[in-house]
């Protein structure tokens, strides 16, 4: 730790930047650690799966249908995980699938936090029947069941990929709405808000260059743990055939076409499903990290 003389000669510690502090807080938590590898690790595979797979995802071979694994008899290194009922290697559509999985979760977040902090903004800035209105709708939504209100809208909207993000943006949407306004309503009341109002700042300053800043760390928080539960989200409409729609690599599509082949074919279901529980795991360890590192509440 770095150290300064003072007047009378003894030596104080300066305290730690930001960004050491944070990182302090956060390597704290083992779990929130390897979940950053993990979520790392997720995205190298995504980024570099055009170089790193060793057979293009939509690629088949008819003379190696439900190939085992290497390991097991019958298996070859050729297809390292096997393959699935139409000769695919498994291998090369995971890490396909890694892209087309983490980009449907990164995209529903990005959609579900833009809209969720224009609509907080608004309910915690705008009293009354504005806010009423926003956060009557928001608890509406909140009253259905999520799944059963993403096959809905996919139902309205049609199946398909880009209906599917939507459709779970809407359902995850209120707890940014929730949160934001939550935020905001405390932040508002505050001394250098009433300073800046006095000082001139129009409402959109107020919101944007004031307040929001100071709204970021819960927002972060459940933009992490908003990941896991759209991966899971999509992959459980992709299941049910309203997602992203065959031949497309995406884990839940997987793992609806390997169906019929649970009690045959083992390594067609399970390796789609264990990379679904560890990316939802990995993010739900990483906003536990970030919670802890964010909020001085929880910090030890």
């Amino acid at each position: 730790m770095a150290m300064t003389t003072t007047p009378l000669g003894a030596m104080a510690p300066v305290p730690p930047g930001p960004l050491r502090a944070f990182w302090r807080a956060f390597s704290a938590n083992r779990g929130a650690v390897f979940g950053l590898a993990v979520v790392g690790l997720l995205f190298a595979l995504a980024l570099l799966a055009p170089w790193i797979a060793p057979h293009a995802p939509d690629q088949t071979n008819s003379a190696a249908f439900l190939k085992p694994p290497f390991w097991q008899a019958g298996g070859s290194t050729a297809y390292l995980l096997g393959t699935d009922a139409i000769g695919r290697d498994i291998l090369s559509r995971l890490l396909h699938g890694a892209r087309l999985s983490l980009s449907i979760g990164v995209a529903v977040v990005v959609i579900a936090l833009v809209a969720g902090i224009a609509l907080g903004l608004v309910a915690g800035f705008y009293r009354g029947v504005v806010e009423i209105a926003i956060m009557r709708l928001m608890d509406i939504i909140l009253t259905l069941p999520s799944l059963l209100l993403a096959i809905v809208i996919v139902a309205i909207l049609g199946p398909g990929l880009i209906n599917a993000m939507l459709a779970v943006a809407v359902v995850v949407l209120p707890h940014y709405v929730r949160i934001t306004r939550a935020a905001v309503i405390s932040e508002v009341s505050k001394d250098y808000v009433t300073a800046a109002r006095l000082s001139g700042a129009g409402t959109l300053r107020l919101m944007f260059s004031e307040v929001l800043p100071n709204c970021a760390a819960p927002l972060i928080v459940q933009a992490s743990l908003g990941v896991s539960t759209a991966i899971l989200d999509a992959a459980a409409l992709g299941f049910l055939g309203l997602g992203a729609q065959p031949p497309s690599p995406e884990w839940g599509t997987m793992l609806a076409d390997a169906r019929e082949f649970v009690l045959r074919a083992w390594w067609v279901v399970t390796f789609p499903g264990l990379m679904i529980v560890g990316a939802v795991l990995a993010f739900n360890l990483l906003g536990d990290g970030l919670r802890d590192a964010l909020d001085p509440k929880l910090q030890r």
